[in-house]
C-alpha cells in the first residue's frame, strides 16, 4: 500500500513539473534570441534598422539604450533585472520591441559581509574595491567619493598641462 502511494505521488509530481515546464510563463522566462543579455556596468552594441528615430526604455534604472548613427544602439546595464526597449520610426511605427536582461558582474567578485554591512571587491588578478549595487551606504559613498576626487584631480591636471603647452 505504501509503495503504491509513493508511486502515485511521484507520478503526480512529474505531471505537475511537466505542466509547469510546458506553460507559457515558463517559455517566457527563458532568454530567447530576441533577448539582449548584458552585464551590469557594461555596454553592448546592437544593430537595428536604419529608420529608428525614437527609443523608449521600459525601466531606465535597469538599462540605458542610446541611439547611434547608422541604426546602432548602445545597451548599458545599470541595475539587475529585466526590462525592454521599443524602437520607433518617425511616424511612430514600432520597428523593434526587445527584452533586455541585465545580469551580475562577470569579473571575479568577492563580497565581504561585516554584519549587515556589505563591500564588494573585483579580484582580477588582485582584489580592488568595486562599487556594486547592494553595497552598504558608507562603503558605496566612500568609494565613489574617492573615485570622484581622483577623476577631478586627473581632469584638473590635464587642463593645467594643456595651458602650459
Amino acid at each position: 500500500m505504501r509503495k503504491e502511494y509513493l508511486r502515485h505521488r511521484a507520478r503526480v509530481c512529474l505531471l505537475v513539473a511537466a505542466a509547469v515546464l510546458a506553460s507559457p510563463a515558463a517559455v517566457l522566462a527563458e532568454p530567447t534570441a530576441e533577448t539582449i543579455a548584458v552585464n551590469v556596468d557594461q555596454a553592448k552594441l546592437v544593430k537595428l534598422p536604419g529608420k529608428v528615430a525614437t527609443i523608449v526604455v521600459g525601466n531606465p534604472l535597469i538599462a540605458d539604450v542610446t541611439l547611434q548613427p547608422g541604426g546602432m544602439v548602445v545597451v548599458t546595464g545599470k541595475g539587475y533585472g529585466a526590462t525592454n526597449f521599443i524602437a520607433l520610426d518617425r511616424g511612430g511605427e514600432v520597428l523593434v520591441d526587445r527584452q533586455i536582461q541585465v545580469e551580475g558582474p562577470s569579473d571575479r567578485l568577492v563580497t565581504v559581509y561585516r554584519g549587515v554591512e556589505r563591500e564588494s571587491y573585483s579580484c582580477m588578478p588582485i582584489c580592488q574595491r568595486r562599487v556594486t549595487l547592494g553595497d552598504s551606504d558608507n562603503y558605496f559613498n566612500t568609494t565613489m567619493g574617492q573615485a570622484g576626487a581622483l577623476s577631478n584631480s586627473a581632469a584638473g591636471n590635464a587642463a593645467g598641462a594643456a595651458k602650459t603647452n
